[in-house]
């Protein structure tokens, strides 16, 4: 808990994706793939404010190094990004 009154109380919840059959190993590069795909497949679908979309974006920042997910961010904007988004 955090000191000096930090947080004023609130409840800190951490929490990453709940496991998959699909992604066995402890090499979790294929998990965060299929994440990232799921979100935006998900915000074109039914827009980045949609509650289920919201879930699979927290699963995908939990499981992808920051740098992956700039890189895509930027393919994405470029258009030169490799997945099916």
């Amino acid at each position: 808990m955090a000191e000096d009154g930090e947080n004023d109380g609130m409840e800190i919840k951490l929490e990453t994706a709940p496991h998959d059959p699909r992604f066995q190993t402890t090499n979790q590069a294929k998990h965060c793939w299929s994440r990232y795909i799921e979100y935006h497949a998900c915000v074109k679908q039914k827009g980045e404010e949609d509650s289920e979309c919201q879930k699979f974006k927290r699963w995908y920042k939990s499981l992808c190094p920051n740098e992956w997910l700039e890189n895509w961010d930027e393919q994405r904007a470029s258009g030169t990004f490799p997945g099916p988004v």
